[in-house]
């Protein structure tokens, strides 16, 4: 299928409202947690699990679920995560008391964790490879704008109406996003699958990331025996993990994907790019409204030049990436974020926003932009496209894990516990503590980047050979020598070396 085509247009559209969804509902909801909080209380361990019960189940079940994407067809995992997500909202929004919301928030997250890895594996699976690298990079420009946006959707939506109106927004758009995928977007499954679904290393995969999920959750009250034990269930898990995937004839996760380096650096940048993101999103506007008193509405606000930069630059990082290679945008993207954070490390109450704000988050923003697209990219362009669904999965449970990472460790490590989310000078202390930590881990992802990311990543294993060189128009030999897509010899092209990816495409 075409890119440029109308069924092209629509399938593109389909899967980025799709996990756009994901991404708005993982911040919307950090400008009104102040707001929840007085509402139905909680503190500060509330207000946490109201975030991390969603992206708890989100990271922990992506994998099962792109597992099942691949076996049992994307768009109908996509369109069942999609109904679930909606029904799931609807409950947020009715939740009388901050523990039925948590409630809802993880049914959420399952359903969130069934849509995501179809809506980039429908995109990797249904265009042609001449257009699939645009494809994804107008996937992640424009999801990454969901992320983004959240703060000021959410700042209004608190301040002009309620904090239920985040969850209830869901509602029509989830509405047309089902309508439009049974419309609209072809099947496809990984046609070489055999068996079921690998129901041990689902819960194995599941368990060790549940765990290692709760134990970073529960240590911002110190090293407890809960918290000893989750860890401890979690490293258990993730090594029988390992060696049933090793033996098993269908295997949910194939463990020869990580023989690939730009594979496993890639998926590693993922983990560390969202940490970043998903700690900015959590402690910023926190800090901008208790610390620097500005209102929800304010906060909110205060964060769309992020979304404007997200939303002009992604899609270009993505093309510049395609004619130079992922290092170098990679590494310079991860500094510039780095220096962004540092930048906001300096922001004191009293500093205005002109001076202080905004520049920090022009230069965290910029990098953002040179680093979602590329990482995206790579780690399909290094696994067969039969794979697609599995590998969009771990990269998706990788960024959602760093995520959560981020809003648990963060606070931790700059000793932001207890009531420190209502205490503005423990907040303005603790805040450059976790900026400046979240700069360090960027600049170490600047470094992997450099050195282990090669400048034709983007050529992907197994793809479908192309004609010869002398029967191709130049602009196609130009994109095939970027891309690292070998040219044919033979004066004849050469087959397929994988069915037909989608139904109907």
């Amino acid at each position: 299928m075409r890119l440029a085509s109308a069924a092209g247009r629509w399938v593109l559209a389909v899967a980025v409202l799709g996990e756009a969804m994901v991404l708005l509902e993982a911040t919307v909801v950090n400008v009104a947690l102040p707001a929840i909080g007085r509402d139905l209380g909680g503190g500060v361990t509330g207000l946490q699990w109201t975030l991390n019960a969603y992206v708890l189940t989100l990271a922990a079940l992506i994998l099962p679920a792109g597992s099942l994407s691949d076996l049992y067809g994307r768009r109908r995992m996509f369109t069942l995560g999609v109904v679930a997500f909606v029904a799931a909202s609807a409950l947020c929004a009715a939740a009388p008391t901050i523990q039925l919301l948590v409630a809802a928030r993880f049914v959420q997250g399952a359903g969130g964790a069934l849509l995501t890895p179809g809506s980039l594996a429908i995109i990797d699976a249904v265009f042609r490879p001449d257009d699939r690298t645009r494809a994804i990079g107008a996937w992640a420009g424009l999801t990454a704008v969901a992320a983004a946006v959240g703060p000021p959707v959410g700042g209004y939506l608190t301040g002009a109406l309620s904090w239920r109106a985040v969850f209830l927004i869901n509602l029509p758009l989830g509405a047309f996003v089902i309508i439009a995928a049974v419309a609209r977007v072809p099947e496809s499954r990984d046609p070489t699958r055999a068996g079921g679904l690998d129901l041990p290393g689902a819960a194995l995969a599941t368990l060790a990331i549940a765990g290692l999920c709760f134990a970073l959750i529960q240590a911002s009250g110190g090293l407890t025996p809960a918290v000893i034990a989750a860890a401890a269930v979690s490293l258990t898990a993730a090594g029988a993990f390992a060696a049933v995937e090793r033996h098993s004839s269908h295997p949910m996760l194939p463990l020869e994907l990580f023989r690939s380096r730009q594979f496993t650096s890639a998926s590693v940048l993922a983990l560390v790019t969202y940490a970043a993101l998903g700690g900015v999103i959590f402690l910023f506007v926190a800090f901008l409204q208790i610390s620097l008193g500005y209102t929800a509405l304010q906060a909110g606000a205060a964060t769309l030049p992020l979304t404007i930069l997200l939303l002009l630059l992604s899609s270009p990082s993505g093309a510049i990436a395609q004619r130079i290679g992922p290092r170098i945008p990679l590494t310079a993207g991860a500094v510039l974020a780095g220096a962004g954070l540092l930048l906001m490390a300096r922001i004191h109450p009293g500093d205005s926003y002109f001076a202080a704000v905004l520049p920090s988050l022009a230069v965290f923003g910029t990098g953002l932009a040179a680093l979602i697209t590329p990482i995206t990219a790579t780690v399909l362009a290094s696994v067969d496209a039969r794979h697609s669904g599995i590998a969009s999965a771990v990269n998706n449970a990788l960024s959602r894990l760093g995520q959560m990472i981020a809003v648990a460790a963060l606070p931790l490590a700059a000793g932001l516990s207890g009531n420190a989310f209502e205490d503005p000078a423990t907040l303005a202390a603790g805040f450059p503590v976790a900026m400046t930590i979240a700069a360090g881990v960027s600049f170490a992802a600047a470094l992997l980047a450099w050195t282990t990311i090669r400048d034709d990543a983007l050529g992907r294993p197994g793809a479908e050979a192309q004609p010869a060189a002398n029967e191709l128009p130049p602009s196609l030999q130009r994109h095939c020598a970027v891309a690292g897509t070998p040219l044919a010899t033979s004066p004849k092209p050469q087959p397929s070396s994988h069915p037909p990816a989608a139904e109907g495409s």
